[in-house]
């Protein structure tokens, strides 16, 4: 899903040159391009992620391609997290849109050396986009039951936790328990803090 040139005007990094479509405090969200490739899969060889997120990393020429049919897929919207300076921190993703049931799936990665600094604000961001932006009802989340950081930052950001995929997924040789969250339009339209176009 694309969003209106109307709707997305958060200005130009004058770091980077990059459009900002989002603020949240102190990060900003920008397009995901395919120049972005290298990065993105720095990050996602990383083995933390891997495990803690569940993802199977692919080749640079994979992300590359990958990127490029996203690009041109209407059930998912790709961020690139960005500092005030511009310095790119990691990825955040609505996927698995689905207009008709107003639902959609979010993903964020940072990358190894940002974490646990506080920047799982950028949640908020894609939150506000989703039920400020466009017309979503509820947004759901998926991590391993062990991944603490990631469970703090979602509940902060007001998701719910709704119970457990049991032995959902398998990473070196274990299977592991997923932790199922979720987060409503009427809990979103609940919540006090400032929202992401006020930042």
């Amino acid at each position: 899903m694309t969003e209106d040139s109307g709707t997305a005007d958060a200005g130009l990094d004058a770091e980077t040159g990059r459009e900002l479509c989002r603020h949240a405090e102190s990060v900003g969200l920008a397009a995901v391009d395919v120049d972005d490739a290298e990065l993105l899969h720095g990050w996602r060889s990383d083995p933390v992620a891997a495990y803690e997120i569940g993802i199977w990393p692919r080749s640079l020429t994979a992300m590359r391609e990958r990127i490029e049919r996203d690009t041109e897929d209407d059930d998912r919207d790709d961020f690139l997290v960005l500092l005030p300076d511009g310095t790119p921190i990691g990825h955040i993703a609505l996927s698995n849109q689905n207009i008709v049931n107003g639902t959609a799936q979010v993903e964020l990665m940072l990358a190894p050396e940002y974490r646990g600094q506080g920047h799982g604000s950028a949640a908020y961001a894609l939150v506000d986009l989703a039920f400020g932006e466009l017309p979503f009802h509820r947004l759901a989340v998926e991590t391993h039951t062990e991944n603490a950081p990631a469970l703090a930052v979602l509940t902060k950001s007001g998701f719910v936790h709704e119970g457990v995929s049991r032995a959902a997924c398998l990473h070196r040789g274990r299977r592991h328990d997923l932790a199922v969250l979720s987060l409503l339009r009427p809990e979103w339209e609940a919540l006090s803090r400032p929202r992401a176009w006020d930042a």
